[in-house]
């Protein structure tokens, strides 16, 4: 190029800038520094490139090049890569000063990449409202701004709340809007891709809607749409987290070139099934696939230890991410530890890994610890626990339920009682169990007691068929979990009302087919006395039921639960 004089001509100059830039930094920047008036085409090249491959320092830096530069001004093409560049830590917070400068040195018809780009950063920085705010001041948005939106409702980096709960009544939102959002798309004519679908998906599979996963799925072969690798990783998670565990490891089989991210999404599904062996197998094919581990795989592995009693193969995992691996253990990972201990009954281990480790314990925990303590009857534990919690978390209800639990199991209601007050003064109120089914690609969703469904009298009559039964075949309701001072009769009708009990009794009528399974999702942990009485029904009336609670998935066939009563 030198010796032909095509140095001298832009086009060719910057495909150059942007080759050297990718293999030598020194390299690409010596032949930028000596080209005597580089024009805006060679720096938004540069800029864009660098921004590409996390040199995003000296993408700003080549930014401020343009600023200085009397003779320059920032187009079009210069801000989305910085955009895109500010959507992780340490550059979030320079993303509201671009936008300062895009209102600033662009004309006021800013073209759809600076827009979506705009969307996007916003989405990212947790402020989804401005980003639906830019959004809806699009005249016709392209393919590239609607996918933006949708991946910030279905992906949302929910900021300014500790409480879990809330989060997901946030995230269960603004999946649904995300639904809505993709029909208006689908309305305004403009034709979805790939990226499209992962976002649509994902919105699917936070809500636990397996009809709609399944037809975004169908629409996709349907359309001979590329079933890249990251559209069938989120159909596995999809199908994984609706409770077609078969399905997504079919899926999973026919990924050609399989890469962490699938490993990653698979074995997690085998981890809230309950599937801890099968789970540690993937892992170990994984490894001598030659694909390497990350963090989010010792993660997902260790969980399906935990959940299992797996101790000493989640014990060794976790040692092997700084021994084997090189990769310094993180929050995360000494979380997973102190929950495989806690849930096997190892307490003191559990309390002595919070205290022994180099970084300050949060409040997941703690609530592992809480839990643990909760099932395995530490009354002292529990106390520290939930002292601490509050310390972090005052408003999560959830930890003060744990600890009444406690309580009450001991017959200490006058702590019960005290329990209670402390909510009471800070305002902290009980969220209530609630438990949803799918019939006919439909959410119906019940709550302790709750008589506004329009099947009311139906569901309630059955409910007395189910507890005679119940009955017949020798059930004994467990009410020590029961958070009131009141008679063994009393105990046993407010369980017989539980959500659960609710969509299990509408379901059982709505859903005549018995091969058909009943899928259940709830928002807390099953109760004692519902897992053991779902197990009778799922035998009295030769059903599967399958329960999606908090935590994991219980596969009811029989009489028996996949968790085999450790959960």
């Amino acid at each position: 190029m030198i010796t032909t004089g095509l140095i001298l001509h832009t086009f060719p100059l910057s495909r150059i800038l942007l080759l050297s830039s990718t293999l030598s930094l020194t390299y690409s920047l010596s032949i930028f520094n000596q080209i005597s008036n580089p024009s805006i085409f060679l720096f938004n090249t540069l800029i864009s490139s660098f921004a590409s491959n996390n040199r995003t320092h000296i993408a700003f830096s080549l930014y401020s090049q343009i600023l200085t530069d009397k003779t320059l001004k920032p187009n079009n093409f210069t801000y989305p890569s910085l955009f895109k560049a500010c959507g992780s830590h340490p550059w979030l917070h320079h993303g509201r000063s671009l936008h300062t400068h895009v209102l600033k040195f662009l004309e006021p018809t800013i073209d759809h990449f600076v827009q979506a780009s705009l969307v996007n950063f916003y989405s990212k920085f947790g402020n989804l409202g401005l980003s639906r705010f830019l959004f809806n001041q699009i005249n016709k948005p392209d393919l590239a701004t609607w996918n933006s939106i949708l991946a910030a409702y279905a992906n949302p980096n929910i900021t300014g709340t500790s409480s879990t709960t809330s989060i997901d009544e946030d995230t269960t939102s603004l999946s649904i809007e995300a639904m809505f959002l993709f029909n208006e798309m689908q309305l305004s004519k403009i034709r979805p891709n790939e990226v499209t679908f992962v976002a649509l998906i994902s919105a699917c599979t936070n809500l636990v809607a397996l009809n709609q996963g399944s037809w975004a799925h169908t629409y996709i072969l349907r359309k001979n749409l590329n079933l890249n690798r990251f559209v069938i990783t989120s159909l596995i998670d999809m199908y994984a987290k609706c409770g077609c565990l078969t399905f997504a490891n079919q899926l999973f089989d026919q990924i050609p070139e399989k890469d962490t991210l699938c490993y990653n999404v698979m074995i997690r599904g085998f981890a809230i099934h309950g599937y801890g062996h099968q789970a540690l197998g993937l892992f170990n094919r994984m490894k001598l696939a030659g694909i390497q581990p990350d963090d989010i795989t010792f993660v997902v592995v260790m969980y399906a230890c935990a959940h299992v009693g797996l101790v000493e193969d989640g014990y060794q995992c976790f040692y092997s991410i700084k021994e084997v691996h090189g990769i310094e253990p993180k929050l995360e990972h000494y979380g997973c530890l102190v929950d495989l201990l806690g849930r096997a009954g190892r307490l003191e281990e559990a309390k002595e890994t919070i205290f022994a480790m180099p970084m300050k314990p949060n409040a997941v925990l703690w609530r592992s610890l809480l839990g643990a303590s909760s099932v395995h009857g530490n009354l002292e534990l529990g106390e520290l626990a939930l002292k601490n919690l509050i310390e972090l978390e005052p408003e999560t209800s959830g930890s003060y339920v744990l600890l009444s639990n406690m309580y009450a199991k001991i017959n200490r209601w006058d702590d019960v009682k005290r329990v209670r007050k402390v909510m009471k003064d800070l305002g902290v109120n009980k969220m209530p169990g609630s438990s949803l089914v799918e019939i006919d690609g439909a959410l119906h969703e019940f709550l302790m007691g709750d008589k506004t469904h329009p099947n009311s009298k139906e569901i309630y009559l059955k409910l007395e068929d189910i507890s005679r039964r119940l009955n017949t075949n020798g059930y004994k309701p467990i009410t020590k979990e029961v958070l009131f001072d009141i008679e063994e009769e009393e105990k046993e009708d407010a369980l017989n009302y539980h959500s659960e009990r609710l969509a299990i009794a509408f379901a059982l009528i709505a859903i005549s087919n018995s091969s058909v399974p009943i899928r259940i999702i709830k928002n807390l942990r099953v109760c004692g006395d519902c897992h053991e009485s779902t197990k009778l029904i799922s035998k009295i009336y030769k059903r599967e039921i399958i329960v999606r609670d908090r935590n994991r998935f219980h596969h009811f066939r029989g009489g028996t639960c996949s968790c085999l009563n450790y959960w």
